[in-house]
């Protein structure tokens, strides 16, 4: 399992439990930025004359790792670019449905915008909270985190497949930033309409990329208004007027989506049922040292299924006390974000869980 933390220098400096800030970089994903700029360094335009190309791969690396036709995968610089992108997309006044305190970059795009707003609570009743918010509202439009950002619930597969199978018409869409690269995602079984993810995170991608993927579906429920030279150029975006190609409207960067590409091949090196395997592993040990110490909110305790993002309590002054051990968290709503992805270690919890005495 220790080869696991091999291409991350950082974790030879700090004990890293803060992906759910800024994922590590790999040691391939710098080699690739590095021969990248190089190349443009000495080759100018001969490089970019093979965008396309390489923006294809890109597109088709993400569509078979998430399981979604690299047709229905757009490229974006991040979460926030494409989900402001797809709300510039929907008819106005639509009703929306959000979870309470979900996101800021979530709910204040869907707040700023003339939509009839609604919102479910977060607690230990979030699904049923849900369903009943749809039931009495019947929102046309779902946006949440799958994981959410403060204190790392979970909504699971499961229960995206039978809210859409009881409400079909309602369209899903779901940021993936606290979720995706943590475990093997199937894009068009899960029951999601729209997923839309930054990766630089627990993707480990570096920043400047991202991606949606679209249900078959949608097509025709929303309508994309962007247009640049970008949205005709290359394969899947062929002639105007194309779905993918109206959020894709001006010249990408191949450093950072040519970085995305790389760090998808390296999760798949490692192997995602290895990836989920750790990470189940060091979440449920963590879970129960915080619980038995109390540091957990209670309700999030009855809760079966939940993420490797913890808040714990603790103020500012510890935060600080930790990060001066070498120990990187966040502090987040009122408490520490604690968070540890497949190249953390149990030596990592061990030295946490010293640093808090418990």
């Amino acid at each position: 399992m220790d080869n696991l933390r091999k291409g991350f220098p950082v974790l030879e400096q700090y004990t890293y439990l803060n992906t759910a800030a800024s994922g590590l970089l790999p040691e391939k994903v710098w080699e690739y930025r590095q021969e990248h700029d190089l190349d443009f360094f000495l080759k100018a335009s001969l490089l970019k004359e093979k965008m396309g190309d390489i923006l294809t791969g890109v597109r088709e690396s993400v569509g078979r790792f998430f399981m979604c036709a690299p047709n229905r995968v757009a490229l974006v610089p991040n979460f926030s670019y494409g989900f402001n992108s797809i709300l510039e997309s929907i008819d106005k006044p639509s009703k929306v449905l959000l979870l309470k305190n979900d996101y800021p970059s979530i709910n204040w795009a869907v707040e700023s915008r003339d939509f009839r707003v609604v919102y479910a609570d977060i607690n230990e009743k979030l699904e049923e909270n849900i369903i009943a918010q749809i039931e009495k509202e019947q929102p046309h439009f779902f946006a949440f985190s799958l994981v959410q950002w403060i204190n790392g619930v979970k909504l699971n597969v499961e229960f995206l497949k039978k809210l859409k199978a009881k409400f079909p018409d309602v369209i899903l869409i779901a940021d993936g930033t606290q979720y995706f690269g943590t475990e093997a995602f199937d894009f068009d079984a899960s029951g999601l309409d729209i997923a839309v993810s930054s990766c630089y995170k627990w993707m480990n991608a570096g920043y400047g990329n991202g991606f949606i993927l679209f249900n078959e579906s949608v097509q025709g429920k929303i309508s994309p208004k962007n247009l640049g030279f970008g949205s005709l150029q290359g394969k899947y975006k062929a002639h105007e007027g194309n779905f993918i190609g109206k959020f894709e409207p001006g010249h990408y960067d191949t450093l950072n989506f040519g970085s995305l590409k790389v760090a998808i091949d390296l999760l798949q090196q490692t192997g995602m049922e290895l990836i989920s395997e750790k990470i189940n592993k060091l979440k449920t040990i963590a879970r129960e040292r915080f619980a038995e110490a109390g540091l957990l909110e209670e309700w999030t305790l009855q809760r079966e299924d939940y993420s490797s993002l913890f808040n714990i309590k603790g103020d500012e002054q510890l935060f600080n006390r930790l990060k001066g051990e070498g120990i990187i968290t966040s502090l987040r709503g009122e408490g520490i974000r604690v968070s540890m992805h497949y190249f953390n270690s149990e030596k990592d919890l061990n030295r946490l869980f010293k640093a808090l005495k418990i």
